[in-house]
């Protein structure tokens, strides 16, 4: 009796935000510039990319929830830490990474004018893929799935949107051990379309 009543209820929401006058959907790629955090990293940010679904849902005229549903493409380059944090375990010949995500962020939008998108919210990630020679040698080096919050601006443009954000990683990703601790830190500049 709950599951039916629960879907009735979230039946009736999607109903009223598809009816609802500020709702819009549309599609949205750009370029991930990350970082990992910890010794066994590289300082500084490499290139990935991400593309995705979007929706907006205007609550007030100010307010509104966005959504999304991206595929999100990480690359890292290893530093000399990690080849001896991880010598027993035959990683020290790894020194590029590749981590594919599925990224659901629920960003909060405050536009102050209709030109102008200030976005801030949490960003769950589940793991999808990650380099090869990574899961033969350690099993999963990296946890299923990462924590962040992250903020930024959307300048809207009749049905464009472009955007840049800032997302700063709140879990450990590290599931090798607990020598070293891996927090991701992205920004993410990118360009969408209302459909």
């Amino acid at each position: 009796m709950k599951k039916i009543f629960l879907i009735a209820t979230l039946g009736l929401c999607i109903f009223q935000f598809s009816n609802a006058q500020g709702f819009k959907v549309g599609v949205k790629v750009g370029a991930n510039l990350s970082n990992l955090t910890g010794t066994s990293f590289k300082d500084g940010f490499d290139f990935g990319y991400h593309a995705g679904l979007f929706s907006e849902l205007m609550i007030t005229e100010k307010f509104g929830i966005q959504p999304e549903l991206l595929f999100s493409e990480t690359n890292l380059r290893t530093g000399a830490s990690f080849n001896s944090l991880y010598s027993t375990i035959a990683l020290s010949d790894i020194t590029k990474i590749k981590l594919q995500y599925m990224m659901i962020p629920v960003l909060l939008d405050f536009k102050p004018i209709s030109l102008v998108t200030l976005q801030v919210g949490p960003q769950f990630g589940i793991l999808m893929n990650q380099t090869k020679s990574l899961q033969d040698n350690a099993g999963e080096a990296f946890k299923k799935g990462d924590f962040s919050m992250l903020g930024g601006v959307q300048l809207n443009f009749l049905k464009f949107r472009v955007y840049g954000r800032y997302a700063v990683g709140l879990m450990n990703m590290n599931d090798i051990d607990s020598k070293d601790k891996w927090k991701s830190e992205t920004l993410q500049i990118g360009a969408g379309i209302t459909l």
